[in-house]
């Protein structure tokens, strides 16, 4: 059953735009550095960009006995079912084809922080997985893939590696993983907020970024899904970027060229979410089954969808509005004014599909 959530407008009519902050792929791979617009180089290459689109599939009965993973099987239908919606491709090759050139160094960024005890609510492997699969379809070698996390236990806590790092068979031979500790950077420092700080190396290495976030609350900054997976994942100094419920730090993060020019697709793993006393899944009766999955290119629509489910759930739980608990996520309504996507809900278009 297809149905949209909101009778809302649609997005405007931009189906393509340039590649913000374009980068020259070839200049870019060999320095590790940023290269700016202006410089001469060949224009860069259209990546689809629809904002304020979002695709959200849902599918009852999709999570394995623990009820903490989606089956592969559920994982690998929601998904391309996700893409093909969002892209209007018959296939997921074709769909990824239009984010991703053969060229690009590919870095996925997942989010494991909560999984690292017992895996219960970080990025599912089985959802990863399926990412892969569709990257290397567009074509782009096993090798030029990057999965990457802040630390060891956090990659770990996704499941698409064990303890030791060894990647899990399933996935492709080749695919690289990574951690960066807070200090693997190799661009010059720049200030954000009047803070200094750079951006790893996972990130300002490829030349596409896929976000692979979740639906969580967050004790400090309210919550936490799209932005704040490649922000605060992806600077060597994110304790730095706490104060004030992190905003507008979140949001000013965001919106720099080193990242603007490479996020190139937002998924959300929307098997579970958690309502209260996340990042962390310390409260498991706080996290709950939602079994969706929902992808756009537009961050703050995301953000601002989840951030609704999150208030919906804790109200239905009769706990405060996160603006009365103190930890509203401001950052997303600044996100919207820097020009980063749509937090409006009369320009936010859901297509929910239901499996």
């Amino acid at each position: 059953m297809d149905r949209a959530l909101r009778p809302t407008t649609a997005p405007p009519a931009i189906a393509r735009r340039a590649f913000v902050g374009g980068v020259a792929l070839s200049a870019f791979a060999a320095s590790g550095g940023v290269v700016h617009l202006g410089s001469g180089a060949e224009p860069p290459p259209l990546r689809l960009s629809i904002p304020g689109k979002i695709v959200k599939i849902v599918r009852a009965n999709t999570l394995q006995p623990n009820g903490l993973w989606p089956t592969e099987d559920a994982a690998r239908v929601m998904f391309e079912r996700a893409m093909t919606e969002l892209t209007g491709k018959p296939d997921l090759g074709s769909a990824f084809a239009e984010f991703l050139r053969p060229s690009d160094r590919v870095a996925v960024k997942l989010n494991g922080i909560a999984g690292r005890h017992g895996s219960t609510m970080a990025t599912n492997k089985e959802l990863i997985l399926q990412v892969v699969r569709g990257i290397v379809a567009a074509g782009i070698p096993a090798e030029n893939i990057t999965l990457y996390e802040q630390f060891k236990t956090f990659l770990s806590g996704t499941r698409v590696t064990d303890p030791d790092l060894k990647l899990d068979p399933a996935f492709p031979s080749g695919v690289v993983t990574t951690f960066h500790d807070n200090n693997d950077a190799v661009v010059d420092v720049q200030k954000v907020c009047n803070i200094p700080t750079r951006y790893v190396r996972a990130l300002t290495q490829a030349t596409a970024v896929i976000n692979v976030s979740l639906i969580k609350d967050h004790s400090i900054c309210g919550y936490t899904g799209c932005l704040k997976n490649i922000t605060h994942g992806s600077i060597i100094n994110p304790g730095a970027f706490h104060e004030h419920v992190a905003s507008p730090q979140i949001a000013e993060l965001y919106a720099q060229s080193v990242v603007k020019s490479r996020v190139v697709l937002h998924i959300v793993d929307g098997y579970k979410i958690i309502y209260e006393g996340g990042p962390l899944d310390r409260n498991p009766e706080r996290r709950i089954p939602h079994e969706a999955i929902y992808v756009s290119t537009d961050p703050v629509a995301l953000d601002t969808v989840g951030w609704a489910e999150v208030e919906r759930l804790r109200s239905d739980k009769a706990l405060p509005s996160l603006k009365s608990a103190g930890r509203e996520p401001s950052y997303i309504r600044i996100a919207a004014e820097l020009g980063l996507g749509f937090s409006d809900l009369n320009r936010i278009h859901v297509r929910e599909v239901r499996l």
